[in-house]
């Protein structure tokens, strides 16, 4: 089937987007980027401009959102809602890490669901004139969400993969590397999609009152052993999985997360420092740049290392 004829793309952004804006715009002459004036009034309400609004009628529009925190959520959605009405002929949102993906489950009564509650708002988002908005989202906490959002948006789940399968391919010991997942929930959402590597397989188990990390199915001996999962927090799940890894004989041991979260600077646990070597327990811990407050603060630090879903969201915007 022949493929339609790309389009061109409006793409504005968010504050602390900018720098992932403009390597997606890098990408293609058919992406050209937008200004918001993002002010506020003296009582710290927004007041929020969207530039030459007249001339974006009539054509394909995209956000690139980060909700990073509460306190920017409400200014990033009230351009969001406002987008779709200025006569644009289609409206993306681009929102790299649903923040709230991971809170998803009500254990007892009285526990609020907030990826449902943040999914409701976003299906609320007016429809364009081109009919629903396309909601862009990677490596999502859990695929069944996608069944929280309305008929009014279209989720599209990407995912980072295939960034990651082509950085171990560039590796030079590529032949020697072996998925490792924290837990059977990391198999079972990407097992399938890095099925040409041997994996292994850790699992939490609970002793007295104490959850600990074992190895549940796999070689890790003489390998170099990336663990692969979503989103990182505190890390310490990473560390526990890293320790039983050496010691099952692992040769090298590294980390992928498609969402470095990292709150309160948790990523200092993982940072190399010269003369300590229980610091440089993680040859290599690649994120993206999903979080870009993030990716600031760990700007050429090792072991860390930046994939970028510029390439990937570029793409995107032409579905």
């Amino acid at each position: 089937m022949e493929k339609p004829n790309k389009k061109q793309v409006l793409l504005f952004y968010c504050v602390e987007s900018q720098e992932l804006a403009r390597k997606i715009s890098d990408q293609s002459d058919l992406i050209q980027l937008q200004s918001i004036n993002w002010r506020s009034f003296d009582d710290g309400f927004p007041n929020l401009f969207i530039n030459n609004a007249k001339d974006i009628r009539g054509h394909h529009v995209a956000f690139l959102a980060s909700f990073s925190s509460p306190a920017v959520i409400f200014e990033q959605l009230s351009v969001i809602f406002a987008l779709p009405r200025l006569f644009v002929a289609s409206f993306t949102l681009v929102l790299p890490f649903f923040p709230t993906g991971s809170f998803e489950r009500m254990e007892e009564e009285g526990d609020v669901a907030t990826a449902f509650t943040m999914a409701r708002i976003l299906s609320n988002i007016p429809v364009s004139r081109g009919g629903p908005t396309s909601l862009v989202i990677y490596d999502i906490h859990a695929l069944q969400e996608r069944f929280y959002f309305g008929d009014h948006v279209l989720p599209c789940f990407e995912t980072g993969m295939p960034l990651l399968k082509q950085r171990l391919h560039q590796l030079p010991d590529a032949d020697n590397v072996v998925i490792a997942f924290p837990d059977d929930g990391a198999w079972k959402r990407f097992h399938k999609l890095l099925d040409n590597f041997p994996t292994v397989v850790c699992a939490k188990v609970r002793e007295g009152d104490k959850r600990i990390v074992r190895l549940k199915e796999g070689d890790a001996a003489g390998r170099h052993v990336v663990i692969v999962d979503d989103l990182v927090q505190s890390g310490g799940t990473l560390i526990e999985c890293q320790k039983v890894l050496a010691a099952h004989g692992a040769k090298k041991v590294s980390a992928y997360v498609t969402h470095a979260v990292f709150p309160k600077k948790s990523w200092e646990r993982f940072v190399h420092k010269d003369g300590e070597n229980s610091n440089k327990a993680f040859e290599y811990f690649w994120i993206t740049d999903s979080c870009a407050n993030t990716v600031k603060e760990i700007a050429n630090k090792a072991p860390f290392e930046v994939i970028s879903l510029a390439g990937s969201i570029a793409d995107a915007l032409q579905i």
